[in-house]
């Protein structure tokens, strides 16, 4: 291929001194810290939450299956890339990847804390962290800042420091402190992504989500049940009616589903919207809405790949996820080579390169072309 593959999803590890070293002095006592929890391994343990995060999924890259372990795995014996810039171009080119975009690990599961203040002073911290680790590389390192979204004012301030520390989109909470997104509260949120051209991302596991039944295997298959609830608020709310140039990236969620979701969304709105959706008027299909302005990640999902006709594959990235259990690294070019099979060149080059570029203003003159 004559393009670079950038991977619209990875992760970092945070530092065990990324909360304590840049969180503001008043709640410096109660950062996220990492200790050591002996036969459990490493631990970040996260004041208000009931249970510490074990760090063994979260750098299992490249492990086989039967190796992959919640606990026992200390900190020195994961990825240096997830916390070392410089360590981070070798992996990426051990994997074939230009450049990624980069969200956090501990940061997800800090969007489910109840307390705002609390993940306030936690994400102002991390998205200090972020922008100094990005910066070292910042052609091939691009970051995702994060906000609390204590209120859409406050809302609005985040996206212009996040901007301000040369990070490339903004990671929404699943669920905010007031209304929710449909509310047109949330309209100043909307205009300043615009006019920051700064992609808002929704990614799995950043709601407070309902009781899964059956075995725990189970909760697997149901996380990406968030993501969709969101992406049907935003177009049943109106939110697209409202802004037609807002963009929102839908993350790690898959995308073999869209296409059904697609239609579900069209049988729901055509055949039901008399007596489920009273008072909501939209001038276009919902599924229209989703094709223009929603963009979603996966990796190991040979299914979108599959039925990329089926969606508007201008809006489909591709994603590494490095360095959790659920990667592709380090054998992307490997499956990629077999998945993409039945796409044209044009699709191919979109889903791995372009449609990434053009989302989140990558200049490509410089990045690397996979060997």
């Amino acid at each position: 291929m004559a393009y670079p593959i950038i991977s619209a999803d990875s992760h970092i590890t945070e530092h065990p001194n990324t909360y304590v070293d840049n969180i503001d002095a008043a709640w410096k006592d109660k950062a996220p810290k990492m200790i050591d929890g002996g036969e459990k391994g490493d631990l970040f343990v996260i004041d208000g939450m009931d249970r510490p995060i074990a760090m063994g999924l979260l750098a299992a890259a490249g492990k086989p299956p039967e190796e992959l372990t919640v606990a026992g795995v200390k900190f020195d014996d994961m990825h240096r890339g997830g916390w070392d810039p410089d360590a981070r171009l070798a992996d990426q080119d051990r994997d074939g990847v230009a450049a990624e975009i980069i969200y956090p690990t501990v940061g997800l599961l800090l969007c489910n804390h109840k307390n705002f203040d609390y993940k306030k002073a936690c994400f102002d911290a991390y998205n200090r962290w972020i922008a100094e680790y990005c910066g070292r590389h910042p052609e091939r390192l691009l970051g995702c800042g994060q906000t609390a979204m204590r209120t859409p004012a406050e809302g609005v301030e985040d996206l212009h420091a996040i901007k301000a520390l040369g990070l490339r989109g903004v990671m929404m909470p699943g669920d905010p402190a007031e209304e929710d997104y449909d509310s047109e509260i949330y309209n100043p949120v909307w205009e300043a992504a615009i006019e920051l051209d700064m992609p808002l991302s929704f990614h799995i596991l950043t709601s407070r989500g309902s009781h899964t039944r059956g075995p725990r295997i189970n909760s697997f298959l149901a996380i990406i049940r968030g993501n969709q609830d969101i992406m049907g608020t935003l177009i049943f709310g109106g939110v697209f009616e409202r802004y037609p140039e807002l963009n929102i990236v839908c993350v790690e969620a898959d995308a073999g589903w869209v296409p059904h979701y697609l239609y579900r969304m069209d049988h729901a709105y055509t055949r039901h919207r008399n007596w489920l959706a009273k008072g909501i008027e939209l001038s276009r299909l919902p599924s229209e809405y989703f094709k223009d302005h929603i963009y979603t990640t996966f990796q190991d999902d040979w299914v979108a790949f599959k039925t990329v006709n089926e969606m508007d594959w201008r809006r489909l990235l591709w994603a590494n996820d490095f360095p959790h259990s659920d990667s592709t690294w380090p054998r992307s070019q490997e499956i990629l080579a077999e998945q993409t099979k039945t796409l044209t060149a044009e699709q191919k080059r979109g889903i791995l390169c372009d449609n990434v570029a053009g989302l989140y203003n990558i200049d490509l003159t410089n990045l690397k072309v996979a060997a």
